[in-house]
Formats: C-alpha cells, structure tokens, sequence
C-alpha cells in the first residue's frame, strides 16, 4: 500500500472539485431563507457570503500546507493554539457536516417528492452512507461530468427567471400548507421552506448580514477544494489558481440565480418556497422545465451527499484514534474503510432531517461551520509569515465576519449551535481525559498529563 496518494490532479481538476462541492445543496435551498431577511437586498448577501468563504479558504490552504495530516480544522487547531481548541472546532465541524448532509437530503426530498419529503430523504441517507461504508468515492472525473450538469439547469433557472415574473396581484392566500410540484403545481402537504406566519421579516442590515449567515452555507464546499493538497502535481501553483477561480466562479452563478429568482418569484414568495428554483420556472407554464430542474437538484443533491459523509467520517476517524471519540469508531473495515464512522454519520444525518427539516438543518449546519472556520481562522494567525501565502489580514477579517454572522443567525438556531458545542466539547474532553488517565496509570503523572492536555 502507497503511504501517499498519486498526484494526478491539475488545477482545472481542482476547480472541477470545488464547483461540485459548493453547487450541491446550498443553491437549491438557501435562497429562501435569505430573501425572507435580507428582501431586496439578497444580492449583497451574497457577496458578503462570498468574502467570507474567500477568506476562510486561504486561512484554510495555509494551514493545509503547513499540516499535511487528515483531520482539518481539528489538526490545525490542536497543533496551533492547544488540544480543546482542536477538539471544539472537530465538534464544529462534525456537527455542521452531519446537519449539512440531512440538509442535502432534504433538499432532494423537497424537489423529488415535495409532498412527503422525508419518504426521500430517509432512504437516500441510508443508501449513500452504505455506498460510503462500501468504499464509492467521488472523483474528479465524476465532477467533470456533475458540474456541466448543474450550471446548465441553474442557466435554465436564470433565463427563465429573468424573463417571467409573478403576477403583480400575486398573494399568499391559499398557498398555506401547499407546496409546488413540477411545473408550480400546488401539492398539498407539502411543506414550505420558512413558515408563512413568520413573514414578512423586517429589512435592516443586521438583516442582510442574517441572509449572508445563510448563505455561507451553499459556499461550504469550498474546503474540498483546499483538501486535495496530496493529490495535485503542483499543490502550491494549483491552489493558488483554483480556490479564488472556483469561488469566483460560484459568486457569479450565485448571483445571477438569486436575482432571476427575486425577478421571477418576488421577495414574499420566494422566501416562502422549498423549492424555489423549480417555482421560478414553474410560472411559464412548461412543466418539462420544472421537471429538469428537480433532476438536476436530485443529481446534485446526491453528490454533495456523497461528498459531505465522507468529511464526517474522515474527522470522526481522526478523532478516534485519540480517544476523543469512543475508540471503536476508529475501527478499519476489510476494504480499508471506516465503515462504523461512515454508519454512525449516516445515522446522526437521519435524525437531523426527520427532527429538524432542511431549513433548520442549513441555520445549524451555517451556524457550527462559522464557529468552527473563526477557529480555524484563529489558528492561521499564529502563522509565520513566511508560511503564508494570503495577507494575514484575510484571517482576522474572516475570523470576525464568521463570528458576526454566526451571532445573527436566527437566535435558536444560535442557541441550538452553543449547546451541541459545549455537550460535544465535555464528552470528547472526557473522553480525553480517560484515554490519558488509562494509558498513563495512576498518580501525579497522569494528572499532570491531563493538565497540560487541557
């Protein structure tokens, strides 16, 4: 077995990459939420959305270059500010990866089967986490062909978006407790993105920095880009090109869909939909275009899934193995997989998306992964200078746009993300502490160990 992965990546490869991770979920969903509190203002959400995932990314490729190990923002922070610091920001990430995956599932339930969502969204959890356990991966060449895919439909969304728009008498009387099939179909049950009693939300800048919070959560993926270091010809060349090329790339696209959807729906409806891009175009009456926008969400949704389970496992695997999480997690599979870290992943994503629904799904999973990139831009500042290769200025900008927009998120969702932060946070100290406790034996030894540990 090679102790390092081929590196067959170039940068187009990587931007490739980074396109799939980001256009999975976030596009076909977080533009509801927003408009409903940012209004007209959605488009300067976006790009506030946009800078912090800019600076995020190149405090995480720094860090990456300089810790080649798995495990992420959990490796950086343990190596670079101290060992509870590197297991919140694991907590962080475990918890805003696992909600994002039942995000991703209940988008795809949402544009599949709008009337009983959760009848899609279940099963495709399970499927996709066996298919993990089993050793299926997505691969550049994969991404080659997903990405076309996407930005064909999200074209198809904008074109038609920008050439239709609702009816000016346009209200929401009757459309309570009915959602849109394809084709803007009125479908009865099935639920909406932003309950209708919650609107209208009052337009203020803490308002659109609320939307910006939302938002980040379509730009998350852009860490995959940053994670295949190992894999490139030149990491230090293709990095640089790829990451602000990707997330640039995504800024346009995002934009433009979200100004044909505010065209096409208006503020009100847009905020209430759950499926917004299939509303957009069910308006001028061509059911087919309908349907191809729910297969490309399917299609994507899929692939994100794929993609995010994966990072679960990953840094539950890492986590393990220091007997910060129980230690059977860290157990290898016959095909070299962590099969029981993939099966728990897979089980904690179902739970979320049968007890939360997508949307608070998206606030938690947005609101744990600002926690856990303010951490990991904490760390890139203890960097030299010469180890970085973006101004240092980027970090503490990333580190307090992350804290702001996190804060403003919706407060329960915040209190929600506090309380899975400290509960996760004791047990793997816990865990920590016992783990060094039995290796070392009784006495002041260990006691002093788990002083310096904590």
């Amino acid at each position: 077995m090679p102790d390092v992965l081929p590196r067959r990546l170039g940068s187009a490869d990587a931007v490739m990459l980074g396109l799939a991770a980001m256009l999975g979920t976030g596009v076909f969903i977080v533009f509801a939420p927003a408009a409903a509190r940012a209004g007209a203002w959605l488009p300067l959400a976006i790009a506030l959305a946009g800078l912090v995932a800019a600076c995020n990314a190149f405090s995480t490729a720094d860090l990456a270059a300089r810790h080649q190990e798995s495990g992420g923002g959990y490796i950086y922070c343990r190596e670079r500010l101290a060992p509870w610091v590197g297991r919140l920001a694991g907590v962080a990430f475990l918890a805003a990866k696992t909600a994002s995956a039942a995000a991703a599932a209940g988008v795809f339930g949402h544009y599949v089967l709008p009337s009983h969502p959760l009848w899609a969204a279940v099963p495709l959890i399970v499927v996709v986490g066996g298919l993990n356990a089993l050793g299926m991966r997505w691969t550049a060449r994969g991404a080659w062909v997903m990405v076309p895919g996407v930005l064909a439909v999200l074209a198809v969304v904008v074109v038609v978006g920008l050439l239709w728009s609702a009816p000016p008498d346009w209200s929401p009387d009757g459309l309570s407790g009915a959602g849109t099939g394809a084709g803007g179909i009125a479908i009865a049950g099935a639920p909406r993105a932003v309950d209708l009693g919650a609107l209208p939300h009052p337009v203020s800048p803490l308002g659109v920095l609320t939307a910006a919070g939302f938002v980040f959560f379509a730009f998350a993926g852009f860490a995959r880009t940053v994670s295949l270091g190992e894999e490139l010809r030149d990491p230090s060349r293709a990095l640089r090109r790829a990451i602000p090329a990707s997330l640039l790339i995504t800024l346009v696209v995002y934009l433009a869909v979200g100004v044909a959807l505010l065209h096409a729906l208006g503020v009100n409806r847009l905020g209430m939909e759950s499926a917004p891009l299939a509303a957009a175009v069910g308006g001028a009456e061509a059911p087919a275009l309908g349907v191809v926008v729910r297969v490309g969400a399917a299609a994507a949704t899929v692939s994100a899934l794929l993609g995010v389970l994966i990072g679960v496992s990953r840094t539950t695997l890492a986590m393990a193995r220091r007997r910060e999480l129980p230690g059977w997690l860290a157990a290898i599979g016959p095909a070299g997989q962590p099969r029981r870290a993939d099966l728990v992943g897979a089980l904690a994503a179902v739970l979320i998306a049968v007890f939360a629904g997508p949307i608070a799904a998206v606030a938690l999973s947005a609101c744990c992964a600002l926690v856990y990139y303010a951490v990991v831009n904490l760390a890139a500042l203890r960097l030299p200078a010469a180890a970085r290769t973006w101004p240092a200025w980027t970090s503490a900008l990333g580190l307090a746009l992350c804290l702001a927009l996190a804060a403003l998120l919706p407060p329960k969702y915040v209190v929600a993300t506090v309380a899975v932060l400290v509960a996760g946070s004791l047990v793997t100290g816990l865990l920590s502490w016992r783990a060094r406790r039995d290796s070392v034996g009784p006495g002041g030894a260990a006691a002093s160990e788990t002083r310096q540990d904590m």
